[in-house]
């Protein structure tokens, strides 16, 4: 059975999402997760290459972000044809290493994109990282929503829900 990890449709389902953008290095981009009447989240802003910039992304802490059985993860989304990535971190901090698999939803309608566990990288600050532990879904803290690769200009990902799935749910 799948663990609703977030699911947008009401105002307060969006209020704990912070955005972490470029400007953490000098960049300029901006992005904000916000809450659509229409009852889904809207991860939305610009991607600027100045200063060295180049992405934004948007990224909240909870408990209970999957699961031992976890084998992937599902999002309905409706895409505006750029490319995304889901971000799992396994602590609580600001920095460290940072599970991102990229998505490319079909733009103007909705759909579900699968990210199976196999399709997390382990990141630090854009860089792959060798040694890094695999990724334990029973210790995932924060998940987030990033746009980066030099995607510059405005950006907009609508988001019904995240869900962590099991074995069993993810093969059918």
């Amino acid at each position: 059975m799948p663990t609703l990890i977030y699911r947008f449709d009401t105002p307060t389902s969006t209020q704990n999402w912070q955005p972490i953008n470029d400007g953490v290095m000098g960049g300029v981009s901006v992005s904000r997760m916000r809450f659509d009447m229409s009852g889904h989240a809207v991860f939305e802003g610009e991607v600027s290459l100045e200063n060295n910039g180049g992405f934004a992304s948007v990224r909240v802490s909870q408990l209970d972000l999957g699961c031992a059985d976890t084998a992937g993860y599902v999002l309905t989304v409706w895409g505006d044809g750029h490319s995304y990535k889901l971000n799992l971190r396994t602590d609580s901090g600001f920095d460290g290493v940072n599970y991102q698999a990229v998505f490319t939803p079909a733009p103007g309608l909705w759909t579900q994109t699968v990210l199976p566990l196999t399709a997390f990288e382990p990141n630090f600050r854009g860089r792959i990282v060798q040694e890094a532990p695999p990724l334990h879904p029973e210790r995932v803290r924060q998940v987030g929503l990033m746009i980066s690769d030099k995607q510059a200009g405005e950006f907009r990902l609508l988001v019904k829900t995240i869900e962590a799935v099991s074995a069993l749910t993810f093969a059918s």
